[in-house]
């Protein structure tokens, strides 16, 4: 029987296709792989009474139930540095499936990463499969896929230790801690770059890159956590391929932001960043207003609500993310609150509320941020309108407000940041009246009635009452 010629075209295509992508799969595995190497007991600092109670039960079941179980990932990682880990991933030779089957208290979760969370309360013990080699093939979709710019849209190949090690993003996460025989198992060199301090990628750093693009993300988020350098190779191709960010989910790009920003070195974090080319496709919105002496208001403004948002965290206080998307969209805030009044004659309050709904629309297209976050940004402008309308009982209904306190803070910022007068004068009389006594908080509204009224107010133009016509034409 004779195919039709573009059947068999197409054939030819996918062979070369499937030979090329091996080709090109070996030479990535090849680069830069050095010998396993084992580290005894005595000479790394990990020690079990640093390990999580329900981390170990986990280790101990799979290798008594006869599969590999180690340690992985950060928590080895923050083990050797001496840091506490957050949390703790275990890697085995056994099947989700079969993770499953051993603990009552598991659940699978991902369909691009199956994974077997096993739950002790409010602690997770992450536990995933050994990660093989990816090699797609027309049948195997259900198992692994590309996507069309060689991002991975499904990867469950399972495989071995060696090749879960290369599988991996960067080397100083690829060290695994055995509770066997208390050794730690290096495969890529990251006990090396672990001690002189740098982030290195496993493999070819474009592939990677292009399999899942959050991996640029993760890099400048370790150089800026750990205090360590990205090396050469690591980071040549990030600012090119910054792009690809946007192919990502915006959900995703939402929990990853987070992780950038609100975790203690935002504002480190922030200049890496912006140095690598990655801010713009995360929030391209603010970016057009950066300028090349890096001193607009915008960007003291982000800036100093980094600092503040580190210092936070540093000094163990409560950080929410509101305040910080409400400080970082402020200004383009105005300015499309100003283009609609202008556009549409509404009242500068109308028009303030619609520009809200855009710039927050506008910014959950890359950020998919959630109603919960949105509807407290919201709050938090809004009372920037309300903040120099004290007079009468306004300032003590004000202070009422959940989030008054956020609302000042973000003043106080916009004071420093525009250093204006009016807005500083503001500022200090707010803090005043917050700690003030009864009796000196009635002093200081009386005193408003001497002042000018110094507030724009922003009227909806009189609309001309239409021309009669004369009775006598």
């Amino acid at each position: 029987m004779t195919l039709p010629r573009c059947t068999i075209f197409t054939r030819v295509a996918n062979f070369c296709r499937k030979v090329l992508s091996r080709e090109e799969s070996e030479a990535a595995n090849a680069v830069a792989r050095p010998q396993m190497t084992v580290i005894p007991r005595e000479q790394h600092a990990i020690s079990r009474k640093d390990i999580s109670e329900n981390a170990l039960k986990v280790l101990y079941r799979l290798n008594k139930a006869g599969y590999e179980a180690y340690l992985v990932g950060g928590g080895v990682r923050d083990l050797l540095l001496g840091k506490k880990p957050k949390d703790f991933d275990v890697t085995t030779s056994a099947t989700p499936e079969q993770v499953r089957k051993l603990f009552r208290n598991c659940r699978l979760v991902g369909r691009r990463f199956r994974l077997a969370h096993v739950m002790f309360g409010p602690e997770i013990i992450e536990v995933a499969t050994f990660r093989g080699h990816h090699e797609e093939t027309q049948s195997d979709r259900t198992t692994s896929q590309r996507g069309q710019n060689g991002m991975l849209l499904r990867d469950n190949i399972f495989g071995s230790i060696e090749e879960d090690a290369q599988r991996r993003d960067f080397t100083i996460n690829s060290l695994y801690y055995s509770v066997a025989d208390f050794t730690v198992r290096d495969y890529v060199g990251g006990m090396q770059d672990l001690e002189e301090g740098v982030i290195r990628l496993i493999g070819d750093p474009e592939t990677r890159y292009r399999e899942d693009p959050v991996r640029m993300l993760r890099a400048v988020r370790f150089a800026a956590k750990l205090s360590m350098r990205i090396s050469e190779e690591t980071a040549e191709p990030i600012p090119r391929l910054a792009t690809l960010i946007n192919d990502v989910p915006p959900a995703r790009l939402f929990e990853e932001s987070l992780k950038l920003l609100q975790a203690g070195y935002g504002y480190d974090t922030y200049k890496l960043l912006r140095e690598y080319n990655l801010f713009q496709p995360l929030f391209p919105t603010i970016t057009r207003y950066f300028t090349e002496e890096g001193d607009s208001a915008m960007e003291r403004i982000i800036n100093q609500v980094f600092k503040n948002t580190d210092n936070r965290i540093r000094n163990d206080m409560r950080v929410n993310p509101a305040f910080l998307f409400a400080a970082m969209f402020w200004y383009p805030l105005l300015e499309m609150a100003q283009k609609i009044t202008q556009e549409s004659g509404l009242t500068y309050h109308d028009a303030f509320a619609l520009a809200m709904n855009d710039v927050l629309d506008e910014a959950c297209r890359s950020l998919a941020i959630p109603k919960r976050i949105t509807s407290l940004v919201r709050d938090i402008w809004m009372l920037q309108l309300r903040m120099s309308r004290r007079q009468g009982k306004r300032a003590w209904k004000l202070m009422e407000h959940p989030k008054f306190r956020a609302a000042y803070d973000l003043l106080a910022l916009r004071a420093e940041a525009e250093r204006n007068t009016e807005l500083q004068r503001l500022t200090q009389w707010w803090g005043e009246f917050q700690v003030a006594a009864p009796p000196a908080q009635k002093d200081m509204l009386t005193n408003l009635d001497d002042e000018p009224d110094t507030r724009r107010r922003h009227r909806r133009p009189r609309k001309r009452a239409p021309r009669r016509e004369s009775n006598n034409a």
